[in-house]
Formats: C-alpha cells, structure tokens, sequence
C-alpha cells in the first residue's frame, strides 16, 4: 500500500507540474498580445518607411533571431520573460506592412478582426483537441519541420517568381501546418514533453503569428475590397 500511494503522489504531483506550465504558458500568451500590437502600432504610425526598406526590414529580421536564441539562454529567469514581450514587440513591428496593406482595402478593418477571430477559433480548437486526446501527436514534429522548410523554400522561390497562384496555396498550407504545430507543442505541455513555459509560450506565439499573418494574406487575396 505505501508504493501504491507513493506512486500517486508522484504521479498527482507531476499532473500538477505540467498543469502549472499550461497555466503559465496560457497567461504569458495572452501579455504576450499587448507587445505585439504596440508593436504593430509604433510600426504603422512611426517606423514603416524605416521596416519597408530593405535595411530596416533585415535589422528587424535580425533582431528576431537573436531575440530567440537569448530567450532560450534565459528562459529559467525572469529576464527570459522579458525577452520574451521584447520579442513580441519587434514581431509587432514586422506585421506593420502587412497590416497598413490590408488596411488599403475599403474593408481592410474586418479583414484584420476575420483573421483574428479566425486564428483564435483555430487556437482554442487545436489547444483543446491537444488537452483531452488521448493520440499521441509527438510523431508529427519532422514531419511539420519538413514541411516549414518546404515554404521557406516555396517564399524564396516566390520572391522572383511572384506567382499569386503560390502566393495561395503557400498562404493555406502554412495555415495548415502551423495549425497542427499547436496540436504538437501545446500536448508537449500537456504530457510534460516541454516543462518550460517560456519556451512553450514562444513556440505556441509562433504557430498563432504564422496563422494570423497567413490568414490575413489569404483574405486580402480573395476578400480586399479595393
């Protein structure tokens, strides 16, 4: 009886850990939005002729690698955090072309709020699927990987190309893929495969910024009303 009743313990005190980590993950999630759309805010009303060049895009572009690679040297601190909303902020700041674009179209307004509501139907889907299967997901990651270097490939192709075609299919693929990617990071939480909450939140940020920024592309395509 007492290494029955230890193995509950232990095993209750890890469930505790993991649902800990979600909790966690979940609230730095929602901070992380403020960031972003200040971000998203300074970029259109401050700095997008600067973000638009060539140069400005590249240091921002820069800055967001470098940005994750120090989060995850500080992701046991509350300096990590930090880094983590400085993060958010420039990822803001680079949403500003694609958003001060689809805001050319007379209802370019409701185009921003669909994607939104769209990436947050899609989250809280994928996010609860993820909680309550009981399918192990973690087999999907080389494969998702594969498939985010297939687009990374497909945008430099489209760069010279500009082929609206692929613009399209690339636009609801990465919907698609990243969709997934939170089924896989958000049950890496669940199963105590990710006991980092600041790595989760940053994995999580980036399958919802991918989602949305797809999304709006997508709507501008098919739905900008010039």
């Amino acid at each position: 009886m007492p290494n029955i009743q230890q193995q509950y313990d232990i095993g209750a005190s890890a469930q505790f850990a993991r649902n800990r980590v979600l909790r966690n993950t979940y609230g730095l999630l929602a901070l992380s939005m403020l960031p972003t759309i200040l971000g998203a805010v300074v970029g259109m009303t401050l700095a997008l002729p600067l973000i638009a060049s060539g140069i400005g895009f590249l240091v921002l572009f820069l800055a967001m690698f470098g940005l994750i690679f120090a989060i995850e040297k500080y992701k046991n601190s509350g300096t990590g955090v930090l880094l983590l909303l400085g993060f958010t902020f420039v990822m803001g700041m680079l949403l500003a072309p694609l958003l001060t674009y689809t805001l050319h179209f007379r209802n370019g307004a409701q185009l921003i709020m669909l994607a939104f509501g769209g990436t947050a139907a899609v989250f809280a889907t994928m996010a609860s699927i993820a909680t309550v299967s009981k399918r192990d997901f973690s087999s999907m990651g080389k494969w998702l990987f594969a498939g985010v270097i297939v687009l990374l490939l497909a945008g430099i192709a489209n760069i010279f190309l500009q082929l609206p075609a692929l613009t399209i299919v690339m636009s609801a693929v990465t919907i698609l893929i990243f969709s997934a990617y939170i089924l896989y990071d958000v049950q890496q939480v669940v199963n105590g495969g990710e006991t980092n909450y600041v790595t989760a939140t940053l994995q999580i940020y980036l399958d919802i910024y991918n989602i949305f920024t797809a999304l709006l592309r997508l709507l501008g395509i098919v739905g900008g009303d010039d």
